[in-house]
């Protein structure tokens, strides 16, 4: 062994220099790693909520040869299949959660299974992962949120309800060392919208999971005079945020009973307007407090949330450029608002309506349009001054004191995708689809894709609402795609066997990899 003799000053140079440079790694494979452009780090691409790639290479010239790079056989199967999330990628890697809390790490170039941690609890989603500071935080059964490491480790897990009829169903958002999650009251079929739970948004530290600040989205201690038989609110999808003047901007979920009980019809156990359900809320994001509000419907009878990801955006108008906000929910409308103030600006409404805006039931059975799976279920996309919509039509029926179950029907349910000009609302295109839209809009370059729970997804040229790709799935799908460079990845999560599926632009496969049997269903285009 040949050695050589090294002053002891520069030997403790070699040695601090040996020690940082590890530090560094270390630190870049715990701490440091951070989402670069292109990627898809949050659920909603950005933390404006637009949904639109950024550096992708898919175009309305190439989008047919989209074919089936990898799938991943995916078996954590919950009351609404195995996935009703977006998927996250960060660099290298895909990260995702199943409905069985399960969260994995995926290689994003070859499909193969990095690690997974493996937690086999219910959860009704949508549920989903969030990225920032090198740690993924993800929802743990029905009422936890945990901190993982990289490596897949549980740093920590922070429990947010002791009330089983309050728990978590929501893609969790991570931003500036804090963690942001809401319960609501509704965590399975078994325990929907009882009495005495409400809907709360928390604020947890990143590094511990201690709780930091908690908002109460409904205004009333008692849950509008009657804590035994009311419920309500709380958010579904991530808010979106302002990282300008870090303020946070919520849609805020629906009140019960719905549309009442045999003891008080119509809503009667909840007198008045029911604040703060079915509308947004601007929320200070350092500490939760509340900036304002604006209820777009006081008082709702037929389970019509306003939960869909807020976007942040601009519009121009009398000359000037406004910052403003489009909302959306089950009532099948959507809504701009001023950032500022929280005043509307328009609202326009998407989709069947029928019977939808009465205040009060008459006796007997009323037919309702949308029903409580219909309006906009899932979310929007925003560019270049256009909204795209996805739109569910399912009609039900109501009495004053229930909805009658029978006349809930997911195979009969149809869909849309509606494209608004962002400065007015007005109706720029739309396509019809002989399936329920479930599938969000996500925009890339010069497309929209969307997808319907019969596992078809399209592409639609995004300026003239022209049809140029469809892919039949192997099961349905009621999770969102991420894209990164020439790659689309869609949970789907219904069927047989529910898989994560990547689309690259020229693999070989245009099948599947897996088998499954599909809901039958087709699109036909509109005319306008």
């Amino acid at each position: 062994m040949i050695t050589k003799k090294v002053s002891s000053k520069k030997g403790n140079t070699i040695v601090l220099l040996l020690v940082a440079i590890l530090l560094g790694v270390y630190s870049f494979f715990t701490w440091g790693i951070k989402s670069t452009v292109g990627d898809w780090p949050s659920a909603n691409q950005n933390l404006s909520n637009t949904r639109e790639a950024v550096n992708s290479g898919i175009v309305v010239d190439n989008v047919s040869s989209l074919g089936v790079a990898w799938s991943l056989p995916v078996e954590g199967v919950s009351e609404w299949g195995a996935m009703a999330t977006n998927p996250l990628i960060i660099g290298n890697v895909v990260y995702f959660q199943d409905l069985k809390s399960n969260v994995y790490a995926v290689d994003f170039k070859t499909g193969k299974q990095i690690w997974m941690k493996e937690y086999n609890l219910d959860n009704a989603g949508p549920n989903g992962v969030s990225f920032d500071s090198g740690m993924i935080f993800a929802v743990k059964g029905r009422y936890g949120v945990v901190g993982l490491n990289l490596q897949g480790e549980e740093l920590w897990t922070t429990t947010l309800s002791d009330n089983p009829n309050s728990g978590i169903d929501i893609q969790t958002t991570a931003y500036k060392g804090m963690v942001y999650v809401s319960t609501v009251p509704g965590v399975s079929n078994e325990n929907f919208y009882k009495g005495g739970s409400t809907g709360i948004i928390y604020a947890l530290d990143q590094k511990t999971g201690k709780i930091l600040w908690s908002f109460d989205t409904v205004d009333s201690k008692d849950i509008w005079g009657n804590i035994e038989v009311n419920s309500g609110g709380g958010a579904w999808y991530p808010p979106a945020i302002d990282t300008t003047r870090n303020i946070m901007y919520w849609g805020i979920g629906n009140p019960a009973p719905w549309p009442g009980t045999a003891e008080f019809p119509n809503g009667t156990s909840r007198l008045g307007k029911n604040l703060y359900t079915n509308s947004i809320v601007a929320l200070e994001q350092k500490t939760g407090k509340l900036l304002w509000y604006n209820q777009v419907l006081p008082h709702d009878l037929f389970d019509y949330d306003f939960q869909i990801s807020p976007i942040l955006s601009t519009m121009k108008a009398n000359g000037k450029i406004r910052d403003i906000i489009v909302g959306a929910g089950k009532m099948g409308k959507v809504y701009a608002f001023d950032k500022n103030t929280g005043d509307k600006i328009w609202e326009t409404s998407v989709g069947t309506h029928l019977n939808d805006t009465l205040k009060v039931l008459p006796g007997g059975v009323t037919r309702v349009s949308p029903g409580p799976l219909g309006g906009v279920e899932t979310n929007m996309a925003y560019s270049e001054g256009v909204v795209y919509v996805p739109v569910v039509n399912m009609e039900v029926q109501y009495t004053p004191t229930e909805f009658v179950a029978k006349s809930f029907d997911l195979g009969k349910a149809k869909g849309e995708l509606v494209a608004l000009d962002v400065t007015d609302g007005k109706i720029i295109w739309k396509y019809d689809f002989l399936s329920m839209n479930v599938g969000a809009a996500t925009v890339v370059n010069n497309l929209v894709f969307t997808s319907t729970l019969d596992g078809k997804i399209y592409a639609f040229d995004k300026v003239s609402g022209k049809k140029v790709w469809e892919y039949q799935a192997s099961g349905g799908i009621n999770g969102w795609p991420a894209v990164k460079g020439d790659t689309i990845i869609f949970p789907v999560g219904m069927g047989k066997e529910p898989t994560l599926l990547a689309l690259r632009l020229g693999a070989v496969s245009q099948t599947a990899t897996v088998s499954a049997t599909p809901v039958s269903g087709r699109g036909k285009e509109f005319d306008q």
